[in-house]
């Protein structure tokens, strides 16, 4: 039988992929025609969604981007069995943007139906949770892999989990924190979407791990389909026996539920999160203690985002070695890449870390969609640096990007062209901070409302050197006094933004 794969993911879905599934289902039917048809997660190619796929037992024949206006010619073009059609592109596999990439925590994104455990299971899926319930040390695998903390501070995942471990506690817990809130990122969307096994694996391994029986996906509340897609993934895992108290018929328990956020930004940072868990305002609490030591109702509390849990059960499976060979330096395996703005091939791009920023944007993203220079690119989220056309061939690393001061964030990458002003961009950071500050420390509270003020008498041109001296010290501030990194990173994008570019290029 012929196998049709139509994405079911939000991305694709925006943009008519139920519409064409439907008529691709319809036709079939009316011509008596006998299909499968699949709704998988997304590739990650974004600009080829809706990307209909066809498998006629020769491997998987990728179209796109189909509209549902192209799918009564793709029909008569015989798509089924590979026919030629502009909208062609081969064997998908064969597509170079995918198969040049090094999919190891998207491995099965796009691939398998997302709640189908066997098919999970077909492609290697939790065969690192039953390592991990045999192995003498999940930790200490977890720390040789080099596994760093994909959420944006870049700690070591083995340093938390050990500290977890070794915690004293009649109770753990282990929290996925899956408030994905900055500009330009949707991998954690997407992976939820496309294959949420491969989460709540990683969470189960934690928990073993460290001595949770417990854990929570605090997932934004602007992502319904993922809150959906996870919360029927539990329950098949439940009834699978992968979650319950004895998890994969071994001694060990660990279950976990879905959490709703707030809605609020700043309920991305771990205490924050862990406040709103707890039905409280999501402020941020000072630290220490470390929610390590006293995390969630004051237990010991491992707290990750969705790419660094996500990428535990490839660790276990393969060993870490196999992670470890991958990346450069103190940047250990593979990142998550996300491409958005100004690009003409957004989407997902994972690889090893160490590719530059000029590579990823022209090899992967095809330069600007405009065809205009490249003028900026904002790295690591709304707090993230600017960086420079002449800085393009910075190393996307850690360190690197740290070096040329910027930071990696949760890995998205925004492109502008010329016609962008950085003078705005840099009221637009302190305007961001405004509005998201959780109002608990005053630095952030009031200095972000101050400096939307500062720059806004820069533009106008007026005392124009006092006014940059008066927003230098108001960045100071706001980095040495902030809480947390929300009013701690605000002056990384506007200082990048007033270094790199002249004024008298962007105060237009």
């Amino acid at each position: 039988m012929t196998i049709v794969y139509v994405p079911g993911d939000s991305a694709a879905r925006s943009i008519g992929a139920d519409e064409v599934a439907a008529l691709i289902a319809a036709h079939a039917a009316k011509a008596g025609i006998d299909i499968e048809l699949r709704r998988n997660g997304s590739r990650g190619a974004l600009w080829l969604e809706t990307l209909v796929e066809v498998d006629n037992g020769d491997g998987r024949f990728a179209y796109g981007p189909v509209t549902p206006a192209d799918v009564d010619s793709l029909f008569a073009n015989n798509f089924l069995d590979a026919g030629e059609h502009p909208l062609s592109l081969g064997k998908t596999e064969s597509i170079e943007w995918l198969a040049t990439q090094d999919r190891v925590t998207f491995t099965r994104v796009g691939i398998i139906e997302p709640l189908s455990l066997s098919q999970y299971e077909a492609h290697g899926g939790l065969a690192g949770l039953r390592t991990a319930l045999t192995h003498p040390d999940v930790v200490g695998e977890v720390l040789a892999s080099g596994l760093r903390g994909r959420g944006g501070a870049g700690f070591p995942a083995g340093i938390k989990w050990r500290t977890v471990l070794e915690a004293a506690g009649d109770q753990k817990y282990v929290v996925c924190n899956a408030d994905e809130g900055d500009s330009g990122t949707f991998a954690d969307r997407m992976l939820m979407e496309g294959d949420p096994f491969t989460l709540i694996e990683g969470m189960a391994i934690a928990g073993i791990a460290v001595g949770a029986t417990y854990g929570y996906i605090y997932i934004r509340s602007e992502y319904p389909s993922a809150i959906e897609t996870m919360n029927k993934a539990i329950e098949v895992g439940r009834l699978a026996g992968v979650l319950g108290k004895s998890v994969l018929g071994s001694d060990k328990s660990f279950d976990l539920e879905v959490r709703a956020g707030a809605g609020s930004y700043v309920c991305g940072e771990e205490t924050a999160m862990l406040e709103s868990l707890e039905g409280k305002r999501g402020m941020v609490r000072p630290k220490p203690p470390l929610p390590a030591i006293s995390g969630l109702f004051g237990k010991p509390t491992v707290i990750n985002n969705v790419l660094t849990l996500a990428s535990v059960p490839a660790i276990m499976k393969d060993g870490s070695k196999s992670y470890q060979d991958r990346g450069i330096d103190r940047s250990r395996g593979t990142q998550v890449f996300q491409l958005a703005g100004n690009i003409a091939r957004g989407g997902i791009v994972e690889t090893g870390f160490g590719i530059s920023l000029s590579e990823m944007i022209t090899r992967f993203g095809g330069g600007t969609l405009t065809g205009h220079p490249v003028k900026a690119v904002q790295v690591g989220g709304p707090l993230g640096a600017y960086l420079s056309a002449d800085q393009l061939d910075v190393a996307l690393d850690y360190e690197s990007l740290a070096e040329a001061g910027a930071m990696l964030g949760h890995g998205g990458i925004v492109v502008f062209d010329q016609s962008v002003n950085m003078l705005q961009q840099a009221r637009f950071a302190m305007e961001f901070c405004a509005a998201e500050s959780c109002g608990k420390c005053t630095p952030c509270r009031i200095g972000a409302v101050r400096g939307v003020e500062v720059i806004d008498r820069i533009i106008a041109g007026e005392e124009r050197e006092k006014n940059l001296e008066l927003l230098n010290d108001l960045c100071d501030l706001m980095t040495e006094g902030s809480l947390c990194a929300m009013g701690g990173l605000t002056p990384l994008p506007v200082r990048s933004a007033l270094v790199h570019f002249p004024l008298e290029e962007v105060a237009k």
